[in-house]
């Protein structure tokens, strides 16, 4: 019997487009008709076709050297892309894997005439995603032209009213207070403590360092707006005179302590804290009389004067440590069996049904409940402005669900072998260094003589592969460093 996978893709630019579950109904109709059984499904929602950088479809680009189906079939080829020359390509790794690309609306017979037909087809679909793609640039430039809000985030200190941004007067008071403090030259971390002792919090919270220094960066808050190298000034109105706003600006040009290299990476920024002072280590360069720069990692505390002795640490021989220890330690058979099993229980987990499916499934049934009611309502005569916008939200919101709920089910239609997890896990250890780092350390303190490495670890880990508990530790020799202490934490 002939077999397929289904791949189906919702183009967040183009409302008209068939939903995820219209074309899943389409493909599979097709697939009952000419006999082909369906034994998985890729979905990838809210994605351009206009390169190939979407998740489910690289997934299964890659499934297809399994050669464990015969065909890939979408509800138009516009689904599969609309880049004629990466269609070409991934449809020539599709062929070389013995896989066919088959549109289910659009009927194109396996003959040179059929070559020439979807080759035109393509070239239509590219034609209208680029003519798209310039009418959605022109729209939004005229939107900014009028001085309307072209959606995304907004920034602290704004509302939007009718399209327009408009000052929130209370958050504009804080603005005004972070910008004129920083200026007198009060540091942020003061700056957020007079902040939290006045009562003012964000989302219910104390200010962070970084939502500060966005702050102070953003021109915005000067009444200026750039895009694609135009100025726009009838967009933001202005919170912060400019005079403080280029003030605070020259200060921040200045303090570009611990800013990275555009030469050099120092992989354990923001990473690392001193044993002693519990002050960050930062970057720190030098050069010696010969002319050679050195690079190190230096106590913050022991820079800005305080009492730390702590010494400093060349940055290679560092780094090259925590990254060669980690590769090494998280290599060893015995982690590698717990984290593998860990990995299978979860997926087994999720596949008996998700938290989140079911909490989908709930709210679906809600809203039909809330449609229902409505309609009734207007049966009856009750027809109103509100009720016909409520009914027209409630609508989309039903539609929204129901893609979703597709797309959880089908996080559960490929079931992961345990070979398919030590791949992944093998390959997820040789990922670039900084990768690992930002992906598997949570923090490193060091000593003169011992370095402690706490990792991101969901899993418990025992010496014998029994009854798990949340850390071990390992002693490795070495010349500058004593020795390393490497803690795996929950």
């Amino acid at each position: 019997m002939k077999t397929a996978v289904i791949y189906a893709r919702y183009s967040s630019d183009s409302q008209t487009e068939q939903s995820i579950e219209g074309q899943l109904r389409v493909c599979e109709e097709y697939a009952q008709k000419n006999n082909i059984l369906i034994l998985n499904t890729y979905i990838d929602r809210a994605m351009t076709g206009t390169n190939d950088n979407r998740p489910d479809f690289q997934r299964m680009i890659k499934d297809s050297n399994r050669h464990e189906w015969n065909y890939v079939l979408v509800y138009k080829l516009d689904r599969f892309s609309r880049n004629k020359y990466e269609s070409t390509i991934h449809k020539r790794t599709l062929k070389n894997n013995g896989v066919k690309l088959i549109s289910a609306m659009e009927n194109i017979p396996d003959t040179p005439e059929g070559i020439i037909l979807e080759s035109l087809l393509e070239g239509m679909n590219q034609y209208y995603s680029a003519e798209l793609s310039q009418k959605v640039r022109r729209g939004m430039k005229e939107t900014r032209l009028k001085g309307n809000f072209t959606g995304g985030y907004l920034i602290y200190g704004y509302n939007v009213e009718n399209r327009k941004v408009v000052i929130n007067e209370s958050q504009a008071e804080v603005v005004r207070y972070i910008f004129e403090q920083y200026s007198l030259g009060v540091y942020v971390k003061d700056i957020i403590k007079s902040l939290t002792a006045k009562g003012i919090y964000n989302h219910g919270k104390p200010f962070k360092r970084n939502t500060v220094y966005n702050i102070l960066k953003s021109e915005k808050y000067s009444g200026i707006y750039r895009h694609d190298g135009e100025v726009f000034e009838n967009i933001y109105p202005q919170i912060v005179p400019t005079e403080v706003y280029e003030r605070v600006r020259a200060k921040i040009d200045e303090n570009k302590y611990g800013k990275r290299s555009v030469e050099v990476v120092y992989l354990l920024r923001q990473k690392m804290k001193c044993g002693y002072c519990g002050m960050p280590i930062s970057a720190e360069t030098g050069t010696s009389k010969n002319g050679q720069v050195k690079r190190y990692y230096k106590c913050l505390g022991r820079k800005r004067g305080s009492d730390c002795k702590k010494s400093m640490i060349g940055k290679d021989f560092l780094e090259n440590l925590i990254v060669s220890t980690t590769i090494e330690e998280l290599s060893r058979p015995q982690v590698m069996n717990v984290l593998v099993k860990g990995l299978l229980d979860i997926q087994e987990q999720q596949n008996n049904g998700t938290p989140i499916l079911k909490m989908l499934t709930k709210e679906k049934r809600q809203t039909e409940n809330a449609i229902n009611n409505i309609m009734t309502a207007i049966e009856n005569g009750v027809i109103t402005n509100t009720t016909t916008k409520r009914l027209k939200e409630l609508e989309e919101q039903q539609e929204s669900l129901e893609r979703q709920i597709l797309i959880e089910r089908s996080k559960t239609a490929v079931k992961l072998s345990e070979s398919d997890m030590r791949e992944f896990y093998a390959q997820a250890l040789e990922l670039e260094p900084q990768m690992l780092i930002n992906y598997l350390i949570k923090e490193i303190v060091l000593f003169d003589d011992k370095i402690e490495i706490h990792y991101n670890n969901p899993i418990r880990i025992s010496p014998d592969d029994s009854q798990g508990f949340s850390f071990y530790s390992i002693t490795i020799q070495i010349n500058a460093v004593q020795n390393v202490i490497i803690t795996m934490m929950i």
